[in-house]
């Protein structure tokens, strides 16, 4: 625990999104590090896309600092069916959260953003300096443009105003509590409940998007909430810095594990006339070890048994659902 950026025990920390799949998670993990004042904010009490509701919010709330994790996300079919929604959205939600966190006095804010800001063409591993190199992959740039604006906003308000706000960029997350809705789950959630659909009936193949050649990195949640209450503790300036595992695999690689670990034994067949999304995703993560002190400790394996055995458990109910990053 830290006060050097005004992140005492007693401070009352609002996290917007923490009501969701990550949210929950850090929640858990603020209370771990022993602040005993956060509130979880979810979609039902206010409606931040409404400029008067975010007002509501920080007036009735008045906070010492914000975590901002809220927001509207889903996989490549949702992204490319809601372009216009996600980017007007999340847009509306940071900017008009950040103002009047401003304008409140709120000491610290910190910006939770994705992986889908950086550009189709990096260098992986993704290294900050390189998020303005290019444009982001198309299925899902709106929803990561408008994510990016929110670190366009956090270095001029430090610039002009002297606000303290930082950012963070996080790979795809999964793990227990993680949203399985077949409508807009992310990768791991659907291919788990796809793998264990089709297991129980005993279908003899299962059909993938995609050639399967695509790469992408996963960061199970709770490695993630840590980071998150580390970077609130102490991270300096408005650069971001990426959250994320440090190792990459392929996606015909992970529905072959999740087939293996689900118990599925049928065909495969991948359709690649359905998009891959961005070829390659994976982060260098040396900065959040350098100045954060962090870094991921669950492997992919053990985090796919946690998320599996979790999702036989809580099938039955409805299905979770919250912020988190395509």
């Amino acid at each position: 625990m830290s006060d050097l950026h005004g992140i005492r025990p007693e401070s009352r920390i609002v996290v917007t999104g923490g009501t969701g799949f990550l949210g929950r998670h850090l929640m858990r993990a603020l209370a771990g590090a022993g602040y005993a004042n956060a509130v979880a904010v979810g979609r039902g009490a206010y409606d931040l896309t409404h400029e008067a509701d975010t007002a509501r919010l920080v007036a009735d709330t008045r906070p010492d600092a914000i975590v901002h994790m809220a927001a509207v996300v889903g996989g490549i079919g949702a992204n490319r069916r809601y372009p216009g929604t996600y980017f007007h959205r999340n847009l509306m939600m940071g900017v008009q959260l950040m103002e009047h966190a401003r304008l409140a006095g709120v000491a610290r804010f910190l910006s939770v953003g994705t992986i889908c800001s950086y550009p189709k063409f990096t260098p992986v591993p993704f290294k900050e300096e390189d998020l303005w190199n290019g444009y982001p992959e198309e299925t899902n740039a709106p929803y990561g443009l408008a994510k990016k604006m929110l670190l366009v906003q956090s270095q001029a308000y430090r610039q002009e105003f002297g606000f303290d706000a930082v950012n963070v960029l996080l790979v795809n997350l999964y793990g227990p509590g993680d949203n399985f809705d077949p409508e807009s789950s992310h990768v791991i959630p659907a291919l788990v409940r796809r793998c264990l659909e089709s297991a129980e009936q005993g279908a003899p193949e299962m059909t993938v998007w995609g050639s399967g050649n695509a790469t992408r990195e996963f960061l199970y949640v709770e490695d993630a909430a840590r980071g998150i209450v580390r970077a609130l503790e102490r991270l300096d300036g408005s650069d971001p810095v990426n959250l994320g595992a440090g190792r990459e695999i392929s996606i015909r690689d992970l529905v072959q594990k999740i087939a293996t670990l689900s118990g599925y034994t049928g065909r495969l067949v991948w359709d690649a006339t359905k998009p891959d999304g961005q070829p390659r995703r994976c982060l260098d993560t040396s900065k959040a070890e350098r100045l954060l002190g962090w870094r991921a400790e669950t492997s992919l394996d053990d985090g796919l048994r946690r998320t599996i055995g979790w999702y036989r458990a809580h099938r039955a109910a409805p299905a979770a659902r919250g912020a988190g990053s395509a």
